[in-house]
């Protein structure tokens, strides 16, 4: 099966209970898209955000930290 036919899930991102310098991973085949998500979402919440691709335990995906 390739990445394009998989579905991922409706994420909730945890940025407003985070505190400066707190992190999160989300495993997905598509990080660029979970990048755009991520970002877009903390620029209406009024918070920043720092994503890169990452893998943790054998998984790809995205690691996201609160800078401020």
């Amino acid at each position: 099966m390739t990445p394009d036919k998989i579905l991922e899930p409706e994420w909730l991102f945890p940025m407003e209970h985070m505190k400066v310098g707190d992190s999160f991973f989300i495993p997905t085949l598509r990080p660029a898209e979970l990048i755009y998500m991520i970002d877009s979402g903390s620029k209406k919440a009024g918070i920043k955000m720092k994503s890169f691709v990452a893998s943790k335990d054998g998984h790809l995906g995205v690691r996201s930290w609160r800078v401020s």
